[in-house]
């Protein structure tokens, strides 16, 4: 069999990982780049055997960078999130966790030069539009990678990557709350259908007779839960106007809880079709916004002022993530500014992945 060499990066961005590419080492037509990318990551066997993929849909990951045309940006971010067993890929969504790689990879790439010790890459996430600042420490010999910041979820401690996301409402659906209304009722069940960054459908975890402090592994377990949740999902996307959803990762679904561990709410996200193991970065934006905003399901669970920025500390199967939100409520008036986290980054390795060469240089 034939094979070709394409180069990449193999990194992990905060709870996740994955290879990041040049967009230009592969193909430019969708159908054939998703037959790349599931022969690269083994899509298609629940170990990803044949592939670099880890058997979850944390390692499942792709990050494919360029310059950006844009003139506010340095580098276009063009996510994929390829199916474990499925050999789908998802182009619609975006993955906040992978991009706290993509400023350390833009440079590793070349596409951004270092400026300083802490080096600003500004990035355009291409699937939703969003802006992010990323800042990374940065030395003569390189990106930094050794630090003091740990984040729960990753062993160690690294150099942390600061961000900050703006442009995150309405991404995929064009509307902070997609239905109309901040809190909706399916199957007996209030969800709130909203678009922070990542689209979702939110409800409470005492709806399903759930505690919320369930682990990831016991989640997964309770099959009747999840034929309850994805039917919903399914209809709340139809009314997101995201059309069938049933082969789409999104929107995705989350779970809050009051919190049992000193943290501002007690959260739990699935991707869909398992529970996260920590907590999505995109996702926790969006979450955030359902805490802070009146007349969604999350309203209550915590007090808030009517202008940011707060700093929310959401409990997850693994810790707390701490997510800075800005916003403002003006009467029956609620809008997201920006969001910032702090998360870390470590280049795994470098080289070459193979795949058989049939479409990829289409």
């Amino acid at each position: 069999m034939t094979q070709a060499a394409i180069p990449f990066l193999f990194m992990r961005g905060g709870t996740s990982r994955g290879p990041y590419m040049n967009r230009a080492d592969l193909p430019q037509d969708r159908d054939a780049l998703a037959e790349v990318l599931v022969a690269m990551l083994g899509s298609g066997h629940p170990l990803n055997i044949d592939g670099i993929g880890g058997g979850a849909a944390v390692t499942t990951k792709v990050a494919m960078l360029s310059a950006s045309p844009d003139d506010w940006a340095d580098v276009d971010y063009f996510f994929a999130q390829v199916g474990v067993e499925n050999r789908q890929v998802d182009f619609k969504p975006t993955c906040g966790n992978i991009l706290v790689g993509v400023g350390p990879a833009a440079l590793e790439m070349g596409l951004v030069a270092a400026t300083s010790e802490e080096t600003e890459v500004r990035i355009r996430a291409v699937n939703t539009g969003a802006r992010v600042i990323s800042k990374v420490r940065t030395s003569p010999g390189g990106v930094v990678y050794d630090g003091e910041t740990a984040i729960d979820g990753v062993p160690g401690t690294a150099s942390p990557v600061a961000l900050m996301f703006m442009d995150v409402t309405g991404g995929a659906t064009g509307a902070l709350f997609p239905t109309g209304n901040r809190t909706d009722v399916i199957d007996g069940i209030d969800v709130s259908c909203m678009d922070v960054a990542m689209p979702m459908v939110i409800a409470r975890a005492a709806d399903f007779g759930l505690t919320g402090s369930e682990t990831a592994a016991e989640l997964d377990e309770n099959r009747e839960f999840y034929a309850r949740m994805e039917a919903i999902r399914q209809q709340a996307g139809r009314m997101m106007g995201m059309g069938d959803v049933s082969a789409s990762v999104t929107p995705k679904f989350g779970l809050l809880a009051p919190p049992i561990a000193g943290g501002t709410a007690l959260t739990r996200y699935f991707m869909p079709a398992n529970c996260h193991p920590s907590l999505a970065v995109t996702g926790s934006q969006c979450l955030s916004a359902c805490l802070l905003c009146p007349g969604t399901v999350g309203a209550g669970i915590a007090d808030f002022p009517d202008r940011g920025p707060v700093n929310l500390r959401l409990e997850h199967p693994m810790g707390l993530l701490d997510v800075v939100m800005d916003y403002r409520i003006d009467g029956d008036s609620f809008e997201v500014i920006s969001a910032g986290l702090t998360r870390t980054a470590r280049k795994l390795a470098s080289g070459e992945v193979f795949v058989p060469s049939a479409g990829v240089g289409k």
